[in-house]
């Protein structure tokens, strides 16, 4: 039996080795098969023919099958370099004819001014001496018109032109029309309760167009734009307590003429929260969490605010640090009771994964230098990688405003437990030239000229001329700033200055001062900051009046003066240039005394609060008081004297309180003084984007004391008191201010003024 298997077994596998296995037919075909005897190629003229034949998937020897046939038609269209293939049988003889692509000889643009040409000819595809296809034509042809739309210009077209030359060559023309730029005619919500349109309009980047926003781009069009948008308005919402808040659309139409949009935000805002309960917990032995109790910003009560959830885990983690704990991951966990409206937060501070920053790569900064990046990096090559930190680098970076853009990954090391930091930024323009013109009442009519380099050569530094002139004054001053002395977090820098004063209206006489200055500052904590200053100047008294007081007469000359002097500031405002809330304090002091002719001690002592009192309404209060007296047997000189009244108290001429010489009614200035300001600050009704704001003030102070005697001298502290109105104005032309001050408390030898008004420019 075992025979008769084996048998059978050898009988099946000689059968399966002599019988072709099915669609395995025999390469060789049997003589006489109707087989390609030979290949020819018609037409080439730059292409070899050795390079047509290898595209091609046939070749002698192969029978005409339609279908190899077929797959090489389609793969010498698909190599590009042909703008037709034909194949065609002629006996046993396949011929292959082909029309080569021409080559762009030169590659232009017309129409374009908005645009380089040198910029859209980096971002085509076709190039001089690169063969020319109908593909690559349109591909770039919607490529330019993505540049233009970038930019916000819908309305633009191009139509590509070729120009055939001789030996197979063309000259590519795309003509573009640019078109106008497609402007943002409206932005509106859907499903806001809470906040108004207009308060919206404010949170975005984007806005709406305006016959004068003609230096602003944010009123066009931008795709990147409104998604940032859109995150700005998620922002704002969770800082107000809506933690339910999304943006459910937004949606831009263009108009059927491609020249206006009009954009729709659909939002959700949700209900309101208040923080719950707040506790920490640390699972990391040895940390008590009680340690880092203070470091929590918000409290219990308060209307939720994601910002203050961000600021306590990244103090949190900074205090874990200089307690020795490196290694810690800090992260909120967050219940929410919809029903009584409170979010209850834990922070759960755990040990992080012990990972070491091996190396920091920056790229990016063609023209600033690493030193100038790396040094505002809060975390080094070799320390542990700490997340709180590199979100602070990522900010102080962005604060430089050297950068367009800046971004910081981190990628896995050489080794677990290391990791590569890359820090990736797009440099943008940091010269500056400004021309200025304006108007205000105390110097009347004015004109600026300034040049400013933010980062020069590289370095970070700042350099600054500015030249002002005025009816009444002219200055002119050249300033340099070192961000980094020493590789140390100590700014210094130095001024030289010339500055002519006309006061002939006030005292009777004109003032030129020339000297320069010497600058030292840092940071001492978060928010508090001291700058030292050494000064040395000449101080010129000159051009009196023929009826000049006897008084100014006296100082008739140039003195000299070499004086060092300190700001200290601690400042907690929400916007130094336009604040709504905070407070900060300020303390000045100039000694003269060592060099120089001049003897005395200057202080001066300034500080505000802010508190909103309802939306977009501010109150503010702000005092300030100063005291300047002779050292050595000196007395005070005029040039360095106090005089109260124009900015600092509305409603009296700059000058106009303070001692004064009663025969010819010149201000003498002050060696003390005082003045306070309330005002609350209030929107007129207007769009806020026309920047227009009301206010009511009242303003009180007093100045007196001065190192003079004689008869006509007119010297006494009491109180001046004024109150007004006042209108603001962000222009598209610079800030325009109108103050119509009225004194309620004066005394019969102050110099009163009822409006005061200022308007300038910087482009």
């Amino acid at each position: 039996m075992r025979q008769l298997v084996g048998g059978l077994v050898g009988v099946t596998l000689a059968l399966m080795l002599l019988w072709p296995a099915p669609g395995h037919a025999e390469t060789k075909p049997p003589a006489g098969a109707d087989v390609i005897q030979e290949i020819r190629v018609e037409g080439t003229n730059r292409i070899e023919v050795e390079s047509v034949l290898s595209y091609m998937l046939i070749k002698p020897g192969d029978p005409f099958d339609p279908q190899r046939m077929d797959a090489s038609l389609k793969a010498l269209f698909a190599t590009g370099l042909f703008s037709d293939v034909t194949l065609r049988r002629e006996g046993g003889a396949l011929v292959v004819r082909v029309v080569e692509n021409p080559v762009i000889n030169r590659l232009a643009f017309e129409g374009n001014k908005k645009v380089k040409s040198e910029d859209l000819q980096n971002e085509v595809e076709l190039k001089p001496r690169t063969v020319y296809t109908r593909t690559k034509v349109q591909n770039d042809v919607k490529r330019i018109l993505e540049i233009y739309r970038a930019t916000g210009r819908f309305a633009a077209t191009v139509t590509p032109k070729v120009i055939p030359l001789p030996q197979n060559r063309v000259d590519l023309v795309y003509e573009i029309n640019e078109g106008d730029v497609t402007a943002v005619r409206r932005i509106s919500f859907i499903g806001n309760k809470v906040f108004s349109d207009s308060r919206l309009r404010e949170v975005i980047q984007t806005e709406e167009t305006a016959w004068w926003k003609f230096f602003t781009t944010n009123d066009t069009y931008d795709p990147d734009r409104l998604n940032f948008d859109r995150e700005q308005l998620r922002k704002f919402y969770l800082s107000q307590g809506y933690a339910d808040f999304r943006v459910i659309s937004a949606v831009a139409e263009l108009t059927p003429d491609r020249k206006e949009f009009f954009i729709t935000f659909t939002i959700d805002e949700g209900r309101r929260y208040k923080f719950g309960k707040i506790d920490i917990v640390s699972t990391i032995p040895d940390l008590n969490a009680d340690q880092l109790r203070s470091e929590l910003k918000s409290k219990e009560g308060d209307w939720y605010n994601a910002d203050l959830v961000e600021n306590s885990i990244n103090s949190v983690t900074t205090a874990a640090g200089t307690l020795g704990y490196a290694f810690v991951d800090v992260r909120p966990q967050v219940k929410r009771d919809r029903e009584a409206g409170t979010i209850d937060i834990t922070y759960e501070v755990r040990e992080g994964p012990k990972v070491f920053v091996e190396r920091i790569d920056i790229t990016g900064n063609q023209r600033t230098r690493d030193e100038v990046i790396r040094r505002e990096l809060r975390i080094s090559e070799g320390d542990a990688f700490n997340a709180s930190n590199i979100r602070v680098s990522r900010r102080r970076l962005r604060n430089l405003n050297f950068f367009d853009n800046v971004d910081i990954t981190n990628e896995p090391g050489s080794a677990p437990d290391k990791t590569v930091l890359k820090v990736a930024v797009t440099e943008k323009a940091t010269g500056e030239v400004s021309l200025g013109g304006g108007f205000s009442t105390n110097e009347g009519v004015l004109g600026t000229f300034g040049l400013r380099e933010r980062n020069f050569l590289g370095r970070g530094q700042d350099v600054q001329f500015n030249f002002t002139v005025s009816q009444k004054s002219q200055n002119i001053d050249l300033r340099y700033t070192e961000p980094y002395l020493f590789d140390r977090n100590l700014i210094a820098g130095w001024d030289i200055f010339r500055v002519k004063r006309d006061f002939t209206d006030e005292s009777g006489y004109q003032e030129r001062r020339t000297g320069g200055r010497l600058r030292a500052g840092y940071e001492i904590v978060d928010d508090v900051t001291q700058v030292w200053r050494y000064t040395i100047q000449t101080n010129t008294i000159a051009n009196l009046n023929d009826n000049a007081s006897q008084f100014i007469q006296q100082e008739k000359g140039t003195t000299s003066t070499s004086a060092i002097g300190q700001t200290l500031t601690f400042d907690k405002r929400d916007d130094r240039q336009d604040p709504t809330s905070g407070y900060f304090v300020s303390l000045d002091f100039d000694g003269a005394g060592l060099g120089g002719s001049e003897r005395f001690a200057k202080s001066k002592v300034t500080a505000g609060t802010y508190y909103p009192i309802a939306p977009d309404w501010v109150l503010s209060a702000i005092g300030e008081v100063g005291y300047v007296h002779g050292l050595f047997g000196k007395d005070v000189r005029l040039a360095n004297r106090f005089f109260l009244g124009g900015d600092n108290l509305r409603g009296f001429k700059p000058g106009g309180v303070g001692p004064r010489d009663n025969a010819v009614g010149d201000s003498l200035g002050a060696n003390k003084y005082y003045a306070g300001t309330l005002e609350v600050s209030f929107p007129l009704g207007l769009p806020r984007e026309f920047g227009i704001r009301g206010r009511a003030f009242t303003d009180f102070g007093s100045a007196w004391d001065v190192d003079l005697s004689g008869p006509g001298l007119l010297d006494v502290n009491t109180i001046r008191v004024s109150a007004g109105v006042g209108i603001s104005w962000k222009s598209p032309f610079g800030p325009v201010r109108i103050d119509v001050g009225v004194p309620i408390k004066k005394e019969s030898f102050d110099d009163k003024q009822l409006i005061r008004f200022s308007f300038g420019t910087r482009f």
